[in-house]
């Protein structure tokens, strides 16, 4: 996955609005810790051959928020989604902004937490 981040819209975790459809690009113990209920978890690492789980989530025009821990693997993901015709933000400062923004956590762990 070779995308240039730098062109990829940016928001701040508190604007991202509710009923967004958010990725969630972080591994599969960060996802466990804690997590934005309803995400969609799909990791950097597996992303390109797992893509057609977020494209069949996909509505017409709707935008995905995409996000990690600090934001650098989203900003890939997001570049990369971009450059396919996909309307693509990357959350800027990850779960880690969602967390200190109060942002609901869900998790495997009680409590959740950003890993």
């Amino acid at each position: 996955m070779n995308a240039l981040p730098g062109q990829v819209p940016q928001i701040d975790a508190a604007s991202v609005p509710s009923e967004a459809l958010l990725l969630d690009v972080r591994e599969d113990d960060e996802w466990a810790a804690g997590r934005a209920e309803g995400a969609l978890h799909i990791p950097m690492s597996e992303f390109v051959a797992r893509q057609g789980e977020l494209t069949g989530r996909l509505g017409e025009s709707e935008r995905v928020y995409v996000v990690c821990r600090v934001g650098g693997r989203s900003a890939q993901v997001a570049a990369y989604l971009a450059q396919q015709g996909v309307d693509a933000v990357n959350v800027d400062g990850g779960m880690l902004a969602w967390e200190s923004a109060g942002r609901p956590l869900v998790g495997d762990s009680d409590p959740a937490f950003v890993a």
